[in-house]
Protein backbone atom coordinates (compact mmCIF):
# COMPACT_ATOMS: atom_id res chain seq x y z
CA UNK A 1 0.00 0.00 0.00
CA UNK A 2 1.18 3.52 -0.60
CA UNK A 3 1.02 5.87 2.83
CA UNK A 4 -1.73 8.61 2.90
CA UNK A 5 1.51 11.23 3.28
CA UNK A 6 2.95 9.27 0.01
CA UNK A 7 -0.09 9.85 -2.04
CA UNK A 8 0.13 13.12 -1.13
CA UNK A 9 4.01 13.73 -2.19
CA UNK A 10 2.94 12.14 -5.48
CA UNK A 11 0.04 14.60 -6.62
CA UNK A 12 2.75 17.44 -5.66
CA UNK A 13 5.38 15.86 -7.66
CA UNK A 14 3.08 15.60 -10.61
CA UNK A 15 0.12 18.25 -9.87
CA UNK A 16 -3.20 16.73 -9.11
CA UNK A 17 -4.28 16.42 -12.89
CA UNK A 18 -1.86 13.68 -13.44
CA UNK A 19 -2.45 11.51 -10.55
CA UNK A 20 -4.94 9.29 -9.57
CA UNK A 21 -6.26 7.49 -6.88
CA UNK A 22 -9.84 6.63 -7.83
CA UNK A 23 -10.83 3.48 -8.14
CA UNK A 24 -12.79 3.89 -11.45
CA UNK A 25 -9.31 4.89 -13.32
CA UNK A 26 -7.28 2.43 -11.29
CA UNK A 27 -9.07 -0.35 -13.21
CA UNK A 28 -7.93 0.37 -16.54
CA UNK A 29 -4.14 0.16 -15.70
CA UNK A 30 -4.43 -2.87 -13.86
CA UNK A 31 -5.04 -5.38 -16.91
CA UNK A 32 -3.09 -5.96 -20.14
CA UNK A 33 -3.57 -8.25 -23.12
CA UNK A 34 -2.89 -11.27 -20.96
CA UNK A 35 -6.39 -10.42 -19.82
CA UNK A 36 -4.96 -11.07 -16.44
CA UNK A 37 -6.06 -8.26 -13.54
CA UNK A 38 -4.05 -6.75 -10.53
CA UNK A 39 -5.39 -3.68 -9.26
CA UNK A 40 -3.03 -0.73 -8.66
CA UNK A 41 -2.85 1.64 -5.60
CA UNK A 42 -2.39 4.44 -7.85
CA UNK A 43 -1.13 6.06 -11.22
CA UNK A 44 0.52 8.38 -12.31
CA UNK A 45 0.87 10.16 -15.89
CA UNK A 46 4.57 12.05 -15.51
CA UNK A 47 6.05 14.48 -18.07
CA UNK A 48 9.89 14.61 -17.70
CA UNK A 49 12.48 12.21 -16.77
CA UNK A 50 12.50 14.99 -13.68
CA UNK A 51 9.34 13.84 -12.31
CA UNK A 52 10.50 10.53 -12.72
CA UNK A 53 13.41 10.58 -10.48
CA UNK A 54 11.33 12.07 -7.82
CA UNK A 55 8.80 9.80 -8.17
CA UNK A 56 11.46 7.27 -7.59
CA UNK A 57 13.47 9.14 -4.82
CA UNK A 58 9.77 9.04 -2.72
CA UNK A 59 9.67 5.21 -3.75
CA UNK A 60 12.55 4.02 -2.13
CA UNK A 61 12.19 6.10 1.32
CA UNK A 62 8.18 4.51 1.50
CA UNK A 63 9.19 1.06 0.26
CA UNK A 64 6.64 1.49 -2.51
CA UNK A 65 6.17 -0.41 -6.39
CA UNK A 66 6.65 1.59 -9.55
CA UNK A 67 5.61 -0.21 -12.38
CA UNK A 68 6.15 1.49 -15.89
CA UNK A 69 3.49 0.97 -18.55
CA UNK A 70 3.17 1.89 -22.17
CA UNK A 71 0.14 0.97 -24.29
CA UNK A 72 -0.76 -2.26 -22.29
CA UNK A 73 -0.56 -4.31 -25.61
CA UNK A 74 2.11 -6.67 -23.69
CA UNK A 75 1.01 -10.49 -23.29
CA UNK A 76 3.24 -12.16 -20.66
CA UNK A 77 2.14 -9.94 -17.56
CA UNK A 78 5.17 -7.49 -17.87
CA UNK A 79 3.19 -4.51 -17.00
CA UNK A 80 1.06 -5.53 -14.45
CA UNK A 81 1.13 -4.20 -10.57
CA UNK A 82 1.18 -7.62 -9.14
CA UNK A 83 2.28 -6.30 -5.90
CA UNK A 84 0.33 -3.25 -6.03
CA UNK A 85 1.76 0.24 -5.78
CA UNK A 86 2.02 3.01 -8.49
CA UNK A 87 1.50 2.58 -12.20
CA UNK A 88 3.79 5.39 -14.30
CA UNK A 89 1.48 5.81 -17.49
CA UNK A 90 3.81 7.13 -19.96
CA UNK A 91 1.60 8.70 -22.17
CA UNK A 92 2.67 12.03 -21.92
CA UNK A 93 6.04 10.85 -23.31
CA UNK A 94 4.60 10.96 -27.08
CA UNK A 95 6.80 13.03 -29.32
CA UNK A 96 8.97 12.59 -31.99
CA UNK A 97 11.72 14.82 -31.16
CA UNK A 98 13.93 14.40 -34.31
CA UNK A 99 13.84 12.75 -37.61
CA UNK A 100 17.72 13.15 -38.81
CA UNK A 101 18.07 12.48 -42.28
CA UNK A 102 21.58 13.10 -43.24
CA UNK A 103 22.64 10.89 -39.96
CA UNK A 104 19.66 8.35 -40.50
CA UNK A 105 18.71 8.53 -37.06
CA UNK A 106 16.03 9.56 -34.91
CA UNK A 107 15.47 10.53 -31.36
CA UNK A 108 11.83 9.95 -30.10
CA UNK A 109 10.26 10.07 -26.54
CA UNK A 110 8.99 6.43 -24.95
CA UNK A 111 5.14 6.84 -25.76
CA UNK A 112 5.25 7.28 -29.16
CA UNK A 113 2.57 4.82 -31.00
CA UNK A 114 4.51 2.96 -33.07
CA UNK A 115 2.58 2.79 -36.41
CA UNK A 116 2.82 6.69 -36.12
CA UNK A 117 6.63 7.22 -36.03
CA UNK A 118 6.47 4.91 -39.05
CA UNK A 119 4.12 6.64 -41.00
CA UNK A 120 6.27 10.14 -39.74
CA UNK A 121 9.89 8.68 -41.12
CA UNK A 122 8.27 7.31 -44.38
CA UNK A 123 6.58 10.96 -45.38
CA UNK A 124 11.18 11.61 -45.77
CA UNK A 125 11.69 8.03 -47.22
CA UNK A 126 13.33 6.85 -44.22
CA UNK A 127 12.23 3.58 -42.84
CA UNK A 128 11.68 1.97 -38.94
CA UNK A 129 11.78 -1.68 -40.11
CA UNK A 130 10.39 -3.33 -36.83
CA UNK A 131 6.76 -4.02 -37.21
CA UNK A 132 5.37 -6.25 -34.17
CA UNK A 133 1.58 -7.03 -35.00
CA UNK A 134 0.37 -4.49 -32.29
CA UNK A 135 2.03 -2.02 -34.25
CA UNK A 136 -1.11 0.27 -33.85
CA UNK A 137 -1.46 0.50 -30.43
CA UNK A 138 2.16 -0.50 -29.23
CA UNK A 139 4.80 2.33 -28.37
CA UNK A 140 8.48 2.41 -28.75
CA UNK A 141 9.13 2.38 -25.33
CA UNK A 142 7.20 -1.28 -24.99
CA UNK A 143 8.83 -2.42 -27.37
CA UNK A 144 11.86 -1.52 -26.60
CA UNK A 145 10.98 -3.20 -23.04
CA UNK A 146 10.39 -6.26 -24.62
CA UNK A 147 12.85 -6.31 -27.61
CA UNK A 148 9.49 -6.39 -30.06
CA UNK A 149 10.25 -8.08 -33.37
CA UNK A 150 7.46 -8.28 -35.45
CA UNK A 151 6.47 -9.73 -38.99
CA UNK A 152 9.71 -7.68 -40.83
CA UNK A 153 12.16 -9.70 -38.35
CA UNK A 154 12.91 -12.42 -40.49
CA UNK A 155 14.59 -9.81 -43.07
CA UNK A 156 15.43 -6.32 -41.02
CA UNK A 157 15.94 -8.03 -37.93
CA UNK A 158 14.43 -6.89 -34.34
CA UNK A 159 13.71 -3.96 -31.96
CA UNK A 160 17.64 -4.06 -30.20
CA UNK A 161 19.03 -3.87 -33.82
CA UNK A 162 17.75 0.01 -34.10
CA UNK A 163 18.52 0.96 -30.56
CA UNK A 164 22.00 3.03 -30.65
CA UNK A 165 21.10 5.05 -27.65
CA UNK A 166 18.46 5.96 -24.51
CA UNK A 167 17.79 8.38 -22.03
CA UNK A 168 16.35 6.35 -19.18
CA UNK A 169 15.26 6.64 -14.79
CA UNK A 170 16.95 4.54 -12.26
CA UNK A 171 15.19 3.02 -9.55
CA UNK A 172 17.53 5.01 -7.35
CA UNK A 173 16.56 7.88 -8.98
CA UNK A 174 19.56 8.89 -11.19
CA UNK A 175 18.90 10.24 -15.03
CA UNK A 176 21.49 8.33 -17.62
CA UNK A 177 22.19 8.35 -21.22
CA UNK A 178 23.47 4.95 -22.35
CA UNK A 179 24.67 4.41 -25.85
CA UNK A 180 25.64 6.51 -28.92
CA UNK A 181 24.23 8.53 -32.21
CA UNK A 182 26.38 7.09 -34.40
CA UNK A 183 26.35 3.86 -35.77
CA UNK A 184 29.86 2.58 -34.17
CA UNK A 185 30.50 3.17 -30.54
CA UNK A 186 32.52 0.60 -28.32
CA UNK A 187 33.07 2.98 -25.13
CA UNK A 188 32.62 1.06 -22.03
CA UNK A 189 29.81 -2.01 -21.19
CA UNK A 190 26.56 -1.83 -23.77
CA UNK A 191 24.32 -0.85 -21.22
CA UNK A 192 22.02 0.25 -23.92
CA UNK A 193 21.69 -3.63 -25.08
CA UNK A 194 21.11 -4.46 -21.51
CA UNK A 195 18.70 -2.26 -21.04
CA UNK A 196 16.47 -3.74 -24.29
CA UNK A 197 14.58 -6.33 -23.38
CA UNK A 198 14.89 -5.96 -19.98
CA UNK A 199 10.73 -5.74 -19.13
CA UNK A 200 10.91 -2.51 -17.59
CA UNK A 201 12.91 -4.31 -14.54
CA UNK A 202 16.23 -2.15 -14.52
CA UNK A 203 15.32 1.24 -15.73
CA UNK A 204 12.28 3.42 -17.18
CA UNK A 205 13.04 4.57 -20.47
CA UNK A 206 12.22 7.89 -21.63
CA UNK A 207 14.03 8.65 -24.72
CA UNK A 208 15.53 6.67 -27.52
CA UNK A 209 17.84 6.99 -30.61
CA UNK A 210 16.95 4.50 -33.30
CA UNK A 211 19.10 3.81 -36.60
CA UNK A 212 16.95 4.27 -39.62
CA UNK A 213 17.32 2.52 -43.33
CA UNK A 214 16.04 4.23 -46.61
CA UNK A 215 12.86 2.87 -47.74
CA UNK A 216 12.42 0.34 -49.71
CA UNK A 217 11.04 1.50 -53.27
CA UNK A 218 8.84 -1.43 -53.92
CA UNK A 219 7.53 -4.33 -52.14
CA UNK A 220 5.14 -7.07 -53.30
CA UNK A 221 2.65 -9.33 -51.56
CA UNK A 222 2.41 -12.94 -52.35
CA UNK A 223 -0.50 -16.07 -50.69
CA UNK A 224 0.70 -19.39 -50.79
CA UNK A 225 -1.85 -22.39 -50.22
CA UNK A 226 -1.02 -25.55 -48.59
CA UNK A 227 -2.79 -28.76 -48.19
CA UNK A 228 -1.09 -29.11 -44.50
CA UNK A 229 0.88 -27.15 -42.04
CA UNK A 230 4.25 -29.22 -42.71
CA UNK A 231 4.37 -28.66 -46.52
CA UNK A 232 3.75 -25.01 -46.08
CA UNK A 233 6.89 -24.26 -42.73
CA UNK A 234 8.76 -27.16 -45.52
CA UNK A 235 8.15 -24.42 -47.91
CA UNK A 236 9.25 -21.52 -45.73
CA UNK A 237 12.71 -23.41 -45.57
CA UNK A 238 13.00 -24.12 -49.54
CA UNK A 239 12.32 -20.16 -50.36
CA UNK A 240 15.15 -19.12 -47.73
CA UNK A 241 17.31 -21.78 -49.03
CA UNK A 242 16.64 -20.30 -52.52
CA UNK A 243 19.04 -17.58 -50.88
CA UNK A 244 15.67 -15.22 -50.94
CA UNK A 245 15.44 -13.44 -47.77
CA UNK A 246 11.72 -12.77 -47.86
CA UNK A 247 10.86 -8.98 -46.01
CA UNK A 248 8.34 -11.21 -43.75
CA UNK A 249 7.21 -14.95 -44.41
CA UNK A 250 4.44 -15.76 -42.37
CA UNK A 251 2.35 -18.67 -41.40
CA UNK A 252 -1.11 -19.68 -40.73
CA UNK A 253 -2.55 -22.94 -39.43
CA UNK A 254 -6.44 -24.18 -40.58
CA UNK A 255 -7.46 -23.08 -37.44
CA UNK A 256 -6.09 -19.42 -38.16
CA UNK A 257 -7.29 -19.31 -41.82
CA UNK A 258 -10.68 -20.20 -40.60
CA UNK A 259 -11.09 -17.56 -38.06
CA UNK A 260 -9.98 -14.93 -40.21
CA UNK A 261 -11.44 -15.82 -43.50
CA UNK A 262 -15.14 -14.99 -41.79
CA UNK A 263 -13.49 -11.53 -41.29
CA UNK A 264 -11.98 -10.92 -44.83
CA UNK A 265 -12.83 -13.85 -46.76
CA UNK A 266 -9.27 -14.72 -47.94
CA UNK A 267 -11.49 -17.66 -50.12
CA UNK A 268 -9.48 -20.58 -49.36
CA UNK A 269 -9.13 -23.66 -51.99
CA UNK A 270 -10.80 -26.17 -50.93
CA UNK A 271 -8.68 -29.03 -49.00
CA UNK A 272 -6.65 -26.19 -47.94
CA UNK A 273 -4.49 -26.74 -44.39
CA UNK A 274 -2.19 -23.82 -44.05
CA UNK A 275 -1.03 -20.60 -46.02
CA UNK A 276 1.99 -18.44 -46.16
CA UNK A 277 1.89 -14.57 -46.15
CA UNK A 278 5.04 -13.41 -47.97
CA UNK A 279 6.58 -10.18 -48.81
CA UNK A 280 9.85 -8.64 -50.82
CA UNK A 281 10.47 -5.52 -51.06
CA UNK A 282 13.61 -3.57 -52.36
CA UNK A 283 14.47 -2.47 -55.97
CA UNK A 284 11.79 -2.88 -58.36
CA UNK A 285 13.09 -5.02 -60.75
CA UNK A 286 15.19 -7.66 -58.31
CA UNK A 287 12.04 -7.76 -56.29
CA UNK A 288 9.86 -8.90 -59.35
CA UNK A 289 12.00 -11.13 -59.88
CA UNK A 290 12.15 -12.36 -56.31
CA UNK A 291 8.32 -12.60 -56.20
CA UNK A 292 8.55 -14.66 -59.24
CA UNK A 293 11.12 -17.21 -57.67
CA UNK A 294 8.96 -17.49 -54.75
CA UNK A 295 5.68 -18.36 -57.03
CA UNK A 296 7.98 -21.09 -58.54
CA UNK A 297 9.17 -22.58 -55.63
CA UNK A 298 5.68 -22.84 -53.77
CA UNK A 299 4.45 -24.51 -56.91
CA UNK A 300 7.14 -27.02 -56.66
CA UNK A 301 6.46 -27.63 -53.18
CA UNK A 302 2.89 -28.26 -54.34
CA UNK A 303 1.14 -25.33 -53.54
CA UNK A 304 -3.05 -25.50 -53.84
CA UNK A 305 -2.88 -21.94 -55.13
CA UNK A 306 -0.64 -19.23 -55.18
CA UNK A 307 -1.65 -15.61 -55.32
CA UNK A 308 -0.03 -11.97 -55.74
CA UNK A 309 -1.79 -8.98 -54.72
CA UNK A 310 -1.84 -6.85 -57.30
CA UNK A 311 -3.03 -3.43 -54.98
CA UNK A 312 -1.57 -1.28 -52.16
CA UNK A 313 -4.86 -1.54 -50.58
CA UNK A 314 -5.35 -5.72 -51.27
CA UNK A 315 -1.75 -6.43 -49.78
CA UNK A 316 -2.60 -3.96 -46.86
CA UNK A 317 -6.09 -6.06 -46.06
CA UNK A 318 -3.95 -9.53 -46.00
CA UNK A 319 -1.48 -7.99 -43.41
CA UNK A 320 -3.99 -6.12 -41.35
CA UNK A 321 -5.89 -9.72 -41.68
CA UNK A 322 -2.67 -11.28 -40.19
CA UNK A 323 -2.33 -8.93 -37.31
CA UNK A 324 -5.67 -9.70 -36.00
CA UNK A 325 -5.26 -13.44 -36.20
CA UNK A 326 -4.91 -13.31 -32.02
CA UNK A 327 -8.22 -11.81 -31.72
CA UNK A 328 -9.80 -13.55 -34.05
CA UNK A 329 -9.51 -17.35 -32.39
CA UNK A 330 -11.45 -16.26 -29.71
CA UNK A 331 -14.25 -17.27 -32.01
CA UNK A 332 -13.43 -20.42 -30.57
CA UNK A 333 -13.53 -20.10 -26.72
CA UNK A 334 -13.26 -17.76 -24.81
CA UNK A 335 -10.10 -17.68 -23.03
CA UNK A 336 -6.69 -18.43 -24.74
CA UNK A 337 -2.73 -18.90 -23.34
CA UNK A 338 -0.65 -17.58 -25.64
CA UNK A 339 2.48 -18.58 -26.69
CA UNK A 340 5.62 -17.35 -28.89
CA UNK A 341 8.00 -19.93 -28.73
CA UNK A 342 10.52 -20.53 -31.47
CA UNK A 343 12.46 -23.96 -32.75
CA UNK A 344 14.93 -23.54 -35.35
CA UNK A 345 13.65 -23.23 -38.72
CA UNK A 346 14.90 -26.63 -40.08
CA UNK A 347 13.19 -28.31 -37.90
CA UNK A 348 9.50 -26.55 -37.94
CA UNK A 349 7.81 -29.21 -39.73
CA UNK A 350 8.17 -31.58 -36.46
CA UNK A 351 7.40 -28.77 -33.62
CA UNK A 352 3.71 -28.40 -36.28
CA UNK A 353 3.70 -32.40 -35.93
CA UNK A 354 3.90 -32.78 -32.45
CA UNK A 355 1.31 -29.76 -31.86
CA UNK A 356 -1.47 -30.92 -33.90
CA UNK A 357 -0.44 -34.42 -31.50
CA UNK A 358 -0.93 -32.24 -28.39
CA UNK A 359 -4.40 -30.82 -29.24
CA UNK A 360 -5.56 -34.05 -30.32
CA UNK A 361 -4.17 -35.32 -26.74
CA UNK A 362 -5.81 -32.93 -25.09
CA UNK A 363 -8.87 -32.36 -27.07
CA UNK A 364 -8.45 -28.26 -27.07
CA UNK A 365 -7.57 -26.66 -30.06
CA UNK A 366 -4.25 -24.68 -30.47
CA UNK A 367 -4.17 -22.33 -33.54
CA UNK A 368 -0.28 -21.99 -34.54
CA UNK A 369 0.50 -18.95 -36.48
CA UNK A 370 3.61 -16.91 -36.97
CA UNK A 371 7.33 -15.68 -38.19
CA UNK A 372 7.87 -19.08 -40.09
CA UNK A 373 10.88 -17.41 -41.82
CA UNK A 374 12.70 -17.13 -38.31
CA UNK A 375 10.97 -20.27 -36.51
CA UNK A 376 8.71 -18.22 -34.04
CA UNK A 377 5.45 -19.57 -33.93
CA UNK A 378 3.11 -17.96 -31.72
CA UNK A 379 0.79 -20.99 -30.44
CA UNK A 380 -2.84 -20.45 -28.96
CA UNK A 381 -4.52 -23.17 -26.61
CA UNK A 382 -7.48 -21.86 -26.66
CA UNK A 383 -10.12 -23.05 -23.66
CA UNK A 384 -12.82 -22.38 -21.58
CA UNK A 385 -12.39 -21.65 -18.00
CA UNK A 386 -15.68 -22.39 -17.15
CA UNK A 387 -15.79 -26.14 -18.38
CA UNK A 388 -14.58 -28.02 -15.89
CA UNK A 389 -11.20 -29.42 -16.04
CA UNK A 390 -10.10 -27.26 -19.20
CA UNK A 391 -8.06 -25.08 -17.15
CA UNK A 392 -5.97 -27.61 -16.01
CA UNK A 393 -5.75 -29.20 -19.46
CA UNK A 394 -4.44 -26.14 -21.11
CA UNK A 395 -2.35 -25.60 -18.31
CA UNK A 396 -0.78 -28.98 -18.59
CA UNK A 397 -0.13 -28.96 -22.00
CA UNK A 398 1.95 -25.53 -21.92
CA UNK A 399 4.05 -27.46 -19.99
CA UNK A 400 4.44 -30.30 -22.22
CA UNK A 401 4.89 -27.69 -25.12
CA UNK A 402 8.02 -26.11 -23.37
CA UNK A 403 9.48 -29.39 -22.95
CA UNK A 404 9.43 -29.90 -26.51
CA UNK A 405 10.58 -26.66 -27.21
CA UNK A 406 13.90 -26.68 -25.21
CA UNK A 407 14.47 -30.21 -25.93
CA UNK A 408 14.45 -29.19 -30.10
CA UNK A 409 17.03 -26.45 -28.89
CA UNK A 410 14.37 -23.56 -28.70
CA UNK A 411 13.63 -20.81 -26.78
CA UNK A 412 10.09 -20.41 -24.78
CA UNK A 413 9.69 -16.67 -26.30
CA UNK A 414 10.89 -14.55 -29.23
CA UNK A 415 9.13 -11.37 -28.26
CA UNK A 416 6.08 -11.59 -25.68
CA UNK A 417 9.47 -11.99 -22.86
CA UNK A 418 8.89 -13.72 -19.66
CA UNK A 419 6.88 -11.23 -17.21
CA UNK A 420 4.48 -13.49 -14.95
CA UNK A 421 3.68 -15.85 -17.07
CA UNK A 422 6.37 -17.78 -17.99
CA UNK A 423 8.47 -17.34 -15.07
CA UNK A 424 7.92 -20.17 -12.98
CA UNK A 425 8.99 -22.32 -16.33
CA UNK A 426 12.39 -19.95 -16.89
CA UNK A 427 14.47 -22.18 -15.72
CA UNK A 428 13.88 -24.72 -18.04
CA UNK A 429 15.91 -22.43 -20.17
CA UNK A 430 17.77 -20.76 -18.29
CA UNK A 431 20.32 -22.66 -15.40
CA UNK A 432 20.47 -21.26 -11.34
CA UNK A 433 23.75 -19.72 -12.00
CA UNK A 434 22.59 -17.52 -14.93
CA UNK A 435 19.36 -16.36 -13.22
CA UNK A 436 21.16 -15.74 -9.80
CA UNK A 437 24.08 -13.18 -12.20
CA UNK A 438 20.71 -11.86 -13.58
CA UNK A 439 19.52 -11.23 -9.77
CA UNK A 440 22.30 -9.78 -9.06
CA UNK A 441 22.36 -7.24 -12.06
CA UNK A 442 18.63 -6.67 -11.09
CA UNK A 443 20.08 -5.86 -7.29
CA UNK A 444 22.86 -3.44 -8.67
CA UNK A 445 20.00 -1.15 -10.18
CA UNK A 446 17.40 -1.47 -8.25
CA UNK A 447 18.80 -2.33 -4.39
CA UNK A 448 15.30 -1.87 -2.78
CA UNK A 449 13.43 -4.02 -5.18
CA UNK A 450 10.65 -1.33 -6.06
CA UNK A 451 10.77 -1.26 -9.76
CA UNK A 452 8.48 -3.54 -11.20
CA UNK A 453 8.90 -5.91 -8.72
CA UNK A 454 7.24 -10.10 -9.32
CA UNK A 455 8.60 -10.34 -12.68
CA UNK A 456 10.98 -12.62 -14.39
CA UNK A 457 12.36 -14.50 -11.43
CA UNK A 458 10.43 -17.31 -10.36
CA UNK A 459 11.80 -16.67 -6.70
CA UNK A 460 11.80 -13.53 -4.76
CA UNK A 461 15.23 -11.55 -4.68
Amino acid sequence: MISEHAVKELSFILGPEHFTTRPEDLMTFGTDATKLSFMPDAVAFPGTSEEISRVFQLANQERFPVIPRGAGSGKSGGALPVEGGLVLAMDRFNRILEIDQHNLIARVECGVITAAFQEAVEKVDLFYPPDPASIHISTLGGNVAECAGGLRAVKYGVTRDYVLGLTAVLPTGEIIRTGVETIKGVVGYDLTRLLVGSEGTLAVVTEIIVRLVPKPPYRRTMMAFFESAAAAVETSSAIIRSKIVPTALEFMDRTCIGCVDRDVGLAAPRGTGALLLIEVDGDKTLATKEAKRVGEICTRQGALEFRSASRLKDAEKLWEARRNVSESVYKLRPDKISEDIVVPRSRMAEFIGFLEDLAGTYDLPMAAYGHAGDGNIHVNILFDEKAPGQTDKAQQAVKELFTKVIEMKGTLSGEHGVGITKAPFIEMEISRPVLELMARLKKAFDPNGILNPGKIFPYKI
